[in-house]
């Protein structure tokens, strides 16, 4: 990391996780930095109400490098290394034909691959042989039109599009193959199977905790971050959107949309909408399962659900949690509270049996939370920063570099660091 000789002016528009992640190291660098945010609070999709998620849930442990994830460090950074806690280890599930089965192992997201047991889940079709070439090129696909051809329609439609869907909240087939599984990608252009392709991209089970979250709440990172930005002199604006590019270096970590209305030339991002229902449920025998997730072709409104009591050690109540909405789909979503929670426990009883009304419940909807990388969304991201390449400016969040926690931090972090390289040395 640059560290500055002198104290220089930067500006951070947008305070969720990739413009907190870019302020520290900017500030922890020894930048002047000013931190905007449009809305009256911090954090972005990450908000934890009584000790429960309102929005992302956890976070992955290793880089894809194998390293530990851009989100470890930041605990490490914060002191918080040592109150990061694991699942339980329970399996999730996938709901077919009314009924819960665990999800099949040796899965890339979703894909299959040479060993993966599929029985009573999903029948292959397609045709993944060697003809001698690769299987794709140097031009980015969608996810659907790879698995489609090579393990037919069933996989993906009873597999990789419910795992896609708790992701991106999007299907397979308008989802880019390169931007949601970059590493699978790459492999794909050397190997002549999408089969093996998978047994190569799977890592083997080391028995590490996959994912981890935060004693008390994700919430946590943020109020730390917070802290430390201000130790280190830090200026924070709550409920000040930003209509004008400012003067001088600027970290933009703002959606897509908020972006194009600050720069010509933005690449179309379309986004996804969803809403989640928190239940607090009387005790109740919940499958022995983390939770499960909803095809398509099941009819439900639900597309997955989450057992916080079976998959956290911490939480002792019979808590549940609902996921609805997926891209192109936002009736359902127009539903008042009330409508939504009682579609949701009704959804989930004809999964479990049935259910009591909850003890307590309430909806989060995330209104444009997930955005859909389409084919081609890379190279779109690429071309766009080099055209940004004589201003000040770069760009950080989920719009460009991936969901999920240690995706925004690396991002803030990188577009840090290329401010304080090219503009602020």
């Amino acid at each position: 990391m640059v560290s500055l000789g002198s104290m220089r002016e930067v500006t951070v528009v947008g305070g969720g996780m990739a413009g907190l992640s870019a302020a520290l190291r900017l500030a922890e660098a020894g930048a002047a930095v000013t931190l905007r945010e449009g809305s009256g609070r911090l954090g972005g999709k990450l908000r934890t109400e009584h000790g429960l998620e309102a929005g992302a849930e956890n976070f992955l442990m290793r880089d894809p490098g194998g390293g530990p994830s851009a989100a470890v460090l930041l605990c490490e950074l914060l002191g918080l290394a040592d109150d990061i806690v694991h699942p339980t280890g329970l399996p999730a599930g996938l709901l077919i034909k009314g009924g819960l089965k665990p999800l099949p192992r040796g899965t890339f997201l979703g894909i299959p691959g040479p060993e993966t047991d599929l029985e009573g889940v999903a029948a292959l079709g397609g045709s993944d042989v060697d003809t001698g070439q690769p299987v794709v090129g140097a031009d980015d696909v969608s996810v659907g039109e790879v698995v489609r051809a090579r393990m037919g329609d069933d996989v993906v439609d009873k597999l990789v599009d419910p795992l896609l869907g708790g992701v991106y909240a999007g299907r397979a087939d308008g989802l880019s193959l390169e931007a949601t599984m970059p590493g699978l990608f790459k492999l794909l252009q050397t190997e002549h199977t999408l089969a093996e392709a998978v047994r190569r991209g799977v890592r083997p089970s080391t028995g590490e905790p996959v994912f981890g979250t935060v004693v008390g709440g994700l919430s946590r990172l943020i109020e730390a971050a917070t802290t430390r930005l201000a130790d280190l002199g830090a200026q924070i604006h709550l409920l000040e959107p930003v209509r004008a590019l400012p003067d001088g270096p600027v970290v933009l970590a703002v959606p897509g949309a908020k972006a194009a209305r600050l720069l010509d030339g933005h690449p179309p991002l379309e986004y996804a909408s969803v809403a989640l229902v928190t239940m607090e449920l009387p005790p109740v025998e919940l499958p022995e399962l983390s939770g499960f997730l909803v095809p398509e072709s099941e009819d439900l409104s639900i597309k997955a659900a989450t057992f916080f009591s079976r998959k956290w050690p911490h939480v002792k109540d019979t808590m549940v949690r609902l996921s609805l909405g997926r891209a192109g789909d936002p009736v359902v979503l127009q539903a008042p509270d009330d409508v939504l929670v009682e579609l949701a426990r009704r959804d989930l009883s004809k999964v479990v049996g049935a259910l009591p009304a909850p003890l307590a419940a309430r909806v989060d909807r995330w209104g444009g939370g997930l955005p859909q990388y389409e084919p081609g969304h890379v190279r779109r991201v690429a071309q766009f920063r080099a055209s940004l390449r004589d201003r000040p400016i770069a760009l950080a969040g989920a719009a460009y570099d991936g969901v999920g926690i240690p995706a925004c931090v690396k991002s803030g972090w990188q577009a840090a660091d290329l401010l304080l390289e090219r503009w602020m040395a």
